[in-house]
């Protein structure tokens, strides 16, 4: 059997995934989890074979949950099933060890494929997507995507500086340097441009 958690913010569209995979004669379901931190405490407790996560969800997102799971070592391979077709999510993703990347468009059956061949020590990708993450380089480094993220949701340098104990001044250091390395005018369209490519 291949044992598998689902990690999804929507109730409806995880409830789905659920259903689908247990139709599956070898594939069961443990459990789900709406969020990110929840998620990676069920993980530690289920022990799956195989995570299918979204990318944007609350707390902590499916790539920073592949990075986590990556940076403890943890023997579970992650399957992101998302609606970003962009080549920079797919690139951080690989980054972190993800085996699968599959777009929610996709046929339902290829979630059941993905999972046997990711469980078989394969990679599942979107070849299109595979081929255009390859063709642009993510230029900001973790901590100008983190203030960068910020920013872009409405927060002040000082609040960045508070939430992230760093100096004001080097909030606007990473912003500027953000801001630079993509060519655009402000932090507005920087957190603009960096979401287009799905380097945030």
């Amino acid at each position: 059997m291949i044992r598998v958690m689902l990690a999804e913010d929507q109730a409806m569209v995880r409830g789905a995934l659920s259903a689908l995979l247990n139709l599956e004669s070898d594939i069961e379901v443990l459990g789900s989890a709406p969020d990110g931190e929840a998620a990676w405490r069920e993980l530690q407790r289920l022990k799956p074979d195989v995570l299918v996560t979204d990318i944007e969800m609350p707390g902590l997102t499916g790539l920073e949950l592949a990075q986590r799971i990556q940076r403890h070592e943890l023997p579970i391979k992650v399957i992101i099933v998302t609606t970003f077709a962009r080549p920079g999510f797919l690139r951080r993703a690989l980054e972190a060890g993800v085996s699968g990347y599959l777009l929610k468009d996709a046929p339902a059956e290829n979630l059941a494929e993905a999972l046997r061949m990711v469980h078989r020590g394969g990679r599942s990708i979107d070849p299109q997507l595979a081929l255009d993450a390859w063709s642009e380089a993510d230029p900001l480094n973790d901590r100008e995507r983190q203030v960068l993220r910020l920013a872009g949701e409405g927060q002040s340098a000082s609040d960045i500086a508070t939430q992230l104990h760093l100096s004001h001044g080097t909030v606007r250091n990473y912003l500027s340097e953000a801001i630079g390395k993509l060519g655009v005018g402000n932090r507005i369209e920087a957190y603009r441009l960096a979401r287009q490519k799905g380097w945030l």
